[in-house]
């Protein structure tokens, strides 16, 4: 086997490892020598792939960012023909998928606030550009934020063992909020109320004549 495969191999290991121990006994328990301890690694071996504690959260939540951002990639492309707001359903579809994964990508997230808040400013830069493309997509920005906000909250929820929701409760909400046609009376009726009356857009559209006064408000007509 060439050096790039065994030194493959052996991070994945260190990874897995890592993974097992954090779920297993808690973040606060995973320490280097434990990671050699759970793969069979030698010590130094492990600090061959990583120095330090935090550079083993750091690829952890890389792998599990990797890994969700491929699932919403092929999604969005399933969908993009069937719908006008593909990242929404995408981003929606990848927290329902987080659920249904093993909780080892969550209990990743809880190991690296723990050990260093900033760590999560990686998945803070993600959504933020998430955010923007939903926003840009969406006719009702607001909407398409508390669809996925919802949605996360029903992550959240479950994966911190607060929910009371079965199963079957949870995937149905999942569904309404992935189902766009759920939504369209809304958005069509927000649309609506940022539009101008005819009335007002012909005044608007219509040219004052030069030294014309300005129109008075109705309310000052009327006193008049």
């Amino acid at each position: 086997m060439d050096n790039p495969s065994r030194s493959e191999r052996s991070r994945n290991a260190a990874l897995d490892a890592a993974i097992t121990i954090v779920t297993r006994d808690g973040p606060g328990r995973l320490t280097l020598d434990a990671i050699a301890r759970e793969s069979g690694l030698s010590k130094g071996g492990v600090m061959h792939q990583f120095r330090t504690k935090e550079a083993v959260l750091r690829a952890l939540l890389e792998q599990q960012m990797a890994h969700f951002e491929e699932f919403s990639n092929r999604y969005i492309e399933k969908v993009r023909g069937t719908t006008d707001q593909p990242e929404l359903s995408a981003q929606i579809a990848t927290l329902r998928e987080a659920i249904s994964t093993p909780r080892a990508g969550a209990f990743a997230l809880l190991a690296a606030m723990n050990e260093n808040p900033e760590l999560m400013a990686m998945p803070r830069d993600v959504d933020i550009k998430k955010v923007a493309l939903m926003k840009a997509e969406a006719r009702d920005p607001d909407l398409a934020l508390l669809r996925w906000a919802a949605a996360r909250g029903l992550l959240l929820s479950s994966l911190f063992g607060l929910s009371s929701l079965s199963d079957a409760e949870r995937d149905r909400l999942f569904e309404r909020l992935l189902d766009n046609s759920k939504w369209t009376a809304m958005e069509q009726g927000a649309t609506e109320a940022t539009k101008p009356s005819r009335a007002t857009a012909a005044r608007a559209a219509s040219p004052r004549p030069a030294g014309a006064p300005a129109a008075k408000p109705a309310s000052a007509r009327k006193r008049g």
